[in-house]
């Protein structure tokens, strides 16, 4: 055997004893699927803008229609996608195990439309709305179907309930997680057994503190390259997600259901 497969049989061993499994995902589970990354470069018209001066609440309050447009594309380039079989084997681990939750850096919804039924979404979902005055408290959710039409030549709707404009739901630099978010990925890490760690770089907090909130819960490390968190891991995957998961979790099945 070689090295990966010594650290998946291993990993898998580990997890199976468990009954409790956290995964912590990020960009690089979702460029399997042909997302790309939010610091790739982007083409055609969107080419010479730099996407963290463009993903603030002051950009958006000095060019509505430049912001609104960037995400529109992003939107539909995430429309476009499917999940990958990293994302559908994540999903399979629910008829392992009684508790099985993801807690994903992601914006793009692939873990939902795989089948995963609790999932915390960190940093938003790219393809719901937010009143950007949060009128009726934060957040203030809404559903563009209900808008009247609108000139979308002239950039986002506006808020039904006090006329501001309307933007995506998505964390943007310098602002807090979604209520809740943070405090209930928190506590399923402390609860795990296990903590799979998927396509992130372990950069950027607080979701990067999230595997190591729980000292005693078995850290596994799934991505392609070594990472600023990878020596704190106990088992390391050197292989993408859509790879190696569905292998892992059919050595716990197998583990789990001799």
């Amino acid at each position: 055997m070689n090295d990966l497969e010594d650290q998946l049989l291993a990993a898998a061993a580990a997890m199976a004893t468990g009954e409790r499994i956290v995964a912590v995902t990020g960009a690089g589970i979702s460029a399997e699927s042909g997302v790309p990354t939010f610091r790739d470069a982007q083409t055609g018209l969107w080419s010479s803008f730099n996407p963290q001066e463009l993903a603030t609440p002051d950009a958006f309050e000095r060019n509505p229609r430049l912001v609104w447009d960037w995400y529109a594309m992003r939107a539909a380039r995430v429309g476009e996608v499917q999940p990958n079989p990293g994302h559908l084997a994540l999903h399979d681990l629910e008829t392992l195990f009684p508790s099985v939750i993801i807690a994903t850096q992601n914006v793009d919804g692939l873990h939902q439309r795989a089948g995963s039924s609790k999932v915390i979404t960190l940093h938003g979902d790219i393809t719901r709305y937010q009143c950007f005055a949060d009128c009726q408290g934060r957040l203030t959710p809404i559903d563009l179907t209900s808008l009247p039409s609108w000139d979308t030549a002239a950039g986002p709707p506006r808020c039904p309930h006090c006329g501001a404009y309307v933007r995506p739901a998505v964390v943007w630099f310098g602002e807090m997680l979604p209520p809740g978010a943070l405090d209930a990925a928190e506590t399923a890490c402390r609860m795990a057994d296990t903590i799979l760690v998927i396509g992130t770089s372990g950069e950027v907090y607080p979701a990067a503190a999230l595997p190591f909130i729980n000292p005693h819960a078995k850290r596994i490390e799934v991505n392609l390259a070594e990472t600023s968190i990878s020596r704190r891991m106990h088992y390391r995957l050197r292989s993408s997600a859509g790879a190696v998961l569905p292998k892992l979790v059919d050595a716990v099945q197998r583990l789990r259901n001799p």
